[in-house]
This record gives structure tokens, C-alpha cells and sequence, in this order.
């Protein structure tokens, strides 16, 4: 067994880097289970793009995306009919469903399920038996897996599972190696955001499975763009109806036609108020993290307005949902309708570790006559 503390290690660079970290024994069982080679090391950690002008260029393109929400039974009959209870955990967002596994549903349950997603922002399976690569074809299910490459490595930039692109690995002990964490700056996604924002076509439907989680604290939180949406009043959904904006990448990027400038971030423009296909229903679109500014408002009009959208997501508590994670739990949200922020109350002192996929979906769009909600599902008051 590997020693759980970071050990001083020197290799000659051309060798693999092996163990660095002690695998938690709940991660390290489910892995060997799953037939992950860790002779090389865990987990797998390429070289990350240096340019700019690299990951503009990546999936700069349109792909067709169908939602399989879209085409599933809206009773979802099958799903709910195979569990032993679904729980919905807010009046708002959040839904458990206990009893099933997700490495078995039949085709006509991940499309129920994808609907159930779009409708209810996030949903926990609790006691999963789920291998990475079970995980994997399960998002290939929502959409093309996002895989961090780039034009000249052609190989994912973020920690990975071994042998398996597109599956990451969050583990905040290897991520406070890079940055320190600490109680007033704390470490992981521990701010309000979604991801991947700055691709052409960004994020869908995220899986995450946690094996191995803290006893206290690390709990996450998300936020629902639909109800955040419905917070405001109908005239000033009227200012923000059809506005763009800038989003930004997580990370930044050196100019390859300027590099003595310094990092930049690659931005994308996408609506501010979008569409989910599979619902039809309106959802602000908005994180504090990464975007950056309205399209065609001055800098000091633009920042107001942001700065009031993001508190009515964060500042909104009976539209969010805290959750607080057992081990072997998966959570699916989707990015296209929410924000989520994961707590970092337990402050590293406990190990963390899960695997994460990532679906890409579709253009973000925009459609003046779809409704809120509220108003498709007739609740009283909708345009109060």
C-alpha cells in the first residue's frame, strides 16, 4: 500500500511518475475490480496544451447533438417503475432515486433518466457498483465525452483514469500539489460555476462517483437556472431576453502571436437566457466564475447587471440543493441548467476521490415563446 502522505519522489523525467499520492483504499479497491492498470501510476497526467490558439481550434465545430431526454416517455414510466422510491430532495431541484443501478438501466431508462435530469437539474444514485468504464458508456449515452485534447498532443490535459480519455479524475489531494489550499482560500471547485462554458458547444449532462468521501463536511451544492430565471420579474426577463455574453475558460493560455503579454482566457459568446431541448424551458445562464460580460453594454451596465444575476442564484436558498455524499454515491446534473459549488469545510483533512464524465451537448439557443417552468407546469402565480 502506497503511504497516504505525499512522499519526496525523484525520477528521471523520462520515466512514468508512479504513486506519488496513496490511493484511498476504497478507490484503489474499486479500480483494481475494474481491471485499471496502476503499474504506471495513477492517475494518468499529460502535458496540458500551452497556446491559446490550440484550444481555440478544438471542437470548433458544430456536431449534431440530440438529446435523449427529448425522445423519452415524459411519465418516464420505466424508471420509475424499476426503483424503489423516488425522493425529491427541494420543492425546486434535486431528486433521489433509490434501488437501481446505473450500470443497468435499459436504453428506454437513460432516456427517462436524461429527462429526469432536464427536469429536476440534478439527480443522486446512492450505493453504486459503477466501473469507470461502465461510467463512460453511460455518458456516451448524453453526448460526445468531452476529452481535454489539443491539435498537437492529441492527448487529454487533465488527470485521467489509466487507459480510459475522457474519464477525469477529482481528487483535491493531487489538486492541492498544484495549488494550496487553505481555510480562507479554499481548494477544489469551491466557488460557483459550471462547466466548460467556453466551448462551441458546452457542457450537458455531468456524471460524478465519489468512492471514497470525507465523514464530515464536503458537501455539494447546486442552484437552479430555471428558478432563477422565474426570481425575476417578467419586465426585467424582457432586458436580458435574447442578450449575449462572454464566457471564459477555466484556465489561461499564453498568445502564441504575443506570448511576452502574458495568460489569456479563451472566450466564447453564447445567450445569457437559454432553451434546454429536452424541456423546452427558459433558464438564466450565468456563473460568477466565468462570465465575464453582456454584449453591447457599456462595462459598468453590464457588471450591475451580472452582479445582481449572480446573486439571485447564489443569495436564493430555497432554489438550491445542499447535498451530502456517502461513498459510492453518483451524482448527474446538467451544466446547461445549473451552478453547483462543492464545499471545502473539511478543509483536506479527510481523503476524496471520484471519477468524472462529462457529456457535450448542444449550441446554446435561445427562443423567445418557450416558457418558464413554472408556466409549462400551470403553477399558480408564474408571471407574478
Amino acid at each position: 500500500m502506497a503511504p497516504s502522505a505525499i512522499s519526496p519522489i525523484f525520477v528521471d523525467v523520462a520515466e512514468p511518475i508512479k504513486d506519488t499520492l496513496g490511493l484511498p483504499p476504497a478507490s484503489r479497491k474499486r479500480l483494481e475490480k475494474a481491471g485499471i492498470d496502476l503499474s504506471q501510476g495513477y492517475p494518468y497526467r499529460p502535458a496540458r496544451p500551452l497556446y491559446l490558439q490550440d484550444v481555440a481550434k478544438l471542437r470548433d465545430h458544430y456536431r449534431e447533438h440530440k438529446d435523449p431526454g427529448a425522445r423519452a416517455d415524459p411519465k418516464k414510466s420505466s424508471l420509475f417503475s424499476a426503483a424503489e422510491k423516488i425522493v425529491d430532495l427541494t420543492a425546486h431541484i434535486g431528486t433521489e432515486v433509490v434501488g437501481l443501478q446505473l450500470k443497468d438501466l435499459t436504453d428506454q431508462q437513460k432516456d427517462e433518466l436524461g429527462l429526469l435530469i432536464a427536469e429536476r437539474s440534478v439527480v443522486f444514485f446512492r450505493d453504486q457498483d459503477i466501473t469507470p468504464q461502465q461510467q463512460k458508456e453511460l455518458g456516451e449515452w448524453y453526448g460526445e465525452i468531452e476529452v481535454h485534447l489539443t491539435e498537437i498532443h492529441e492527448k487529454p490535459q487533465a488527470p485521467q483514469v489509466p487507459g480510459l480519455s475522457g474519464v477525469s479524475v477529482i481528487w483535491p489531494d493531487l489538486q492541492a500539489t498544484e495549488r494550496k489550499a487553505d481555510f480562507r482560500n479554499p481548494g477544489g471547485a469551491s466557488r460557483w460555476h459550471t462547466d466548460l462554458v467556453h466551448e462551441k458547444q458546452p457542457a450537458g449532462v455531468t456524471h460524478l462517483h465519489n468512492d471514497t468521501v470525507p465523514p464530515i463536511g464536503g458537501d455539494t451544492l447546486w442552484a437552479s437556472g430555471y428558478s432563477a430565471y422565474e426570481k425575476l420579474s417578467p419586465d426585467f426577463r424582457k432586458i436580458i431576453d435574447g442578450k449575449k455574453a462572454v464566457y471564459r475558460s477555466a484556465h489561461p493560455y499564453l498568445d502564441r502571436n504575443d506570448p511576452n503579454a502574458g495568460p489569456k482566457y479563451l472566450e466564447r459568446v453564447h445567450p445569457l437566457v437559454r432553451v434546454h431541448p429536452a424541456t423546452g424551458w427558459k433558464a438564466l445562464w450565468v456563473n460568477r466564475a466565468m462570465t465575464v460580460r453582456i454584449v453591447g453594454l457599456d462595462k459598468a451596465e453590464s457588471d450591475l447587471i451580472l452582479g445582481y444575476l449572480y446573486d439571485v442564484f447564489e443569495r436564493n436558498v430555497d432554489i438550491q440543493v445542499r447535498f451530502r455524499w456517502t461513498p459510492r454515491t453518483s451524482a448527474l446534473w446538467d451544466n446547461r441548467i445549473t451552478i453547483h459549488n462543492a464545499s471545502w469545510d473539511y478543509g483536506g483533512a479527510y481523503p476524496r476521490h471520484g471519477t468524472r464524465v462529462t457529456a457535450l451537448a448542444e449550441e446554446p439557443f435561445f427562443d423567445e415563446h418557450a416558457p418558464t417552468r413554472r408556466q409549462a407546469l400551470g403553477v399558480a402565480g408564474s408571471d407574478e
